[in-house]
C-alpha cells in the first residue's frame, strides 16, 4: 500500500470534514486522487468512515510536501467555499510539514492568481 497517498487521502478526508460538510465536489476530488494513483476505493471509503490520526509528516520529500498544501488549496477551493475551520485545519498540516503557518495565507491569496512554480519558490524561500 502507499503510505505516502493513504496520509494525503487521510488529510484531505479530515479537510473536507472541517467545515462539518464533505462536499460533493470534494468527494470526487479525493476519489479522483485515489483513482490517479490506483488506491482502492475501498480503503478510501473506510478511511472516510474512520479517520486515522494525522501523525509525523516531516519525512515527506520537499516535493511531497509542497504536493499536500497544493492538495488542500485545491479541496479547498472545490466547493466554491472558503471557510475559516478549513483554513485553521490547513495551518496544522503546514506546521506539521515543516512550513510557517503564515504560508496558508500566503497560499490562499495566491493561489488562483500565481502559476504554481512561482508559488512553490516563495513558498520554499520565505515560508519553510
Amino acid at each position: 500500500m502507499d503510505i505516502v497517498t493513504k496520509k494525503k487521502l487521510n488529510i484531505l478526508i479530515q479537510l473536507a470534514e472541517a467545515d462539518k460538510h464533505f462536499a460533493k465536489a470534494e468527494r470526487e476530488m479525493i476519489f479522483k486522487i485515489a483513482h490517479d494513483r490506483s488506491f482502492p476505493e475501498a480503503e478510501v471509503s473506510n478511511l472516510i468512515k474512520n479517520p486515522e490520526p494525522i501523525d509525523g509528516l516531516g519525512a515527506l520529500s520537499n516535493d511531497q510536501k509542497f504536493d499536500y498544501l497544493t492538495s488542500c488549496m485545491e479541496l479547498m477551493h472545490a466547493d466554491h467555499k472558503l471557510f475559516e475551520s478549513e483554513v485553521i485545519f490547513c495551518k496544522s498540516i503546514a506546521i506539521k510539514l515543516g512550513f510557517k503557518k503564515n504560508v496558508i495565507e500566503y497560499f490562499v491569496d495566491n493561489f488562483t492568481k500565481k502559476p504554481l512554480n512561482d508559488i512553490k519558490t516563495v513558498v520554499f524561500a520565505d515560508f519553510y
